[in-house]
């Protein structure tokens, strides 16, 4: 038996890839905001990741690679459905202001609508892009640099840089607002 054979590359993922599960259902909850659609968005992510585990380089950083897998069909998922006609039932009515469509949104403004305080929030979702996506895949999904620089295929340097340049800009934008002193007239 080769090392490139199907049951040595079976039992390679089943001991490489398969003890990673529960980081990645936790990356699948966070993108999709919901446990049912993450189990079915890791479960799409780990059959693409079989299929594919022959052309994974062993001594690469398997957490990016899948991580990359799972973001891309959480994405491709996203986008088929913008595609698909949106059915409603003839006997559909609009009972009240409550009745709307739902707006998908992107996995970042997900977990930043998740975040309680309304400061922070505002905070995150003012930030530029690259820093915001650096710092959420540090700060709450806890990605390594190195695994960040794998997954957004920037170098390590540049990671660290816009980690660095997100915080501060985050603390910033987090400073108190000074009070205004009230002149007695």
């Amino acid at each position: 038996m080769t090392s490139s054979s199907p049951e040595a590359l079976k039992a390679r993922f089943e001991a490489e890839a398969v003890p990673l599960l529960p980081r990645f259902y936790l990356a699948a909850l966070r993108l999709t905001g919901n446990p049912a659609d993450a189990e079915d968005l890791l479960q799409e992510t780990y059959l693409r990741a079989f299929r594919g585990f022959s052309r994974f380089r062993a001594g690469t950083n398997l957490t990016a690679w899948l991580y990359r897998i799972l973001r891309n069909t959480f994405i491709n998922g996203y986008r088929k459905r913008r595609r698909e006609p949106t059915t409603v039932p003839e006997a559909w009515e609009p009972d009240s202001e409550m009745d709307r469509w739902q707006v998908e949104v992107s996995a970042e403004a997900t977990v930043v609508g998740s975040i309680v305080d309304e400061r922070l929030q505002q905070a995150l979702s003012s930030l530029p892009e690259q820093h915001r996506r650096v710092l959420l895949l540090f700060e709450v999904e806890g990605f390594s640099c190195q695994e960040i620089a794998a997954m957004v295929g920037v170098p390590r340097g540049t990671v660290m840089s816009r980690l660095h340049r997100g915080r501060k800009n985050l603390r910033e934008r987090l400073q108190p607002v000074p009070a205004v002193p009230v002149s007695a007239a």
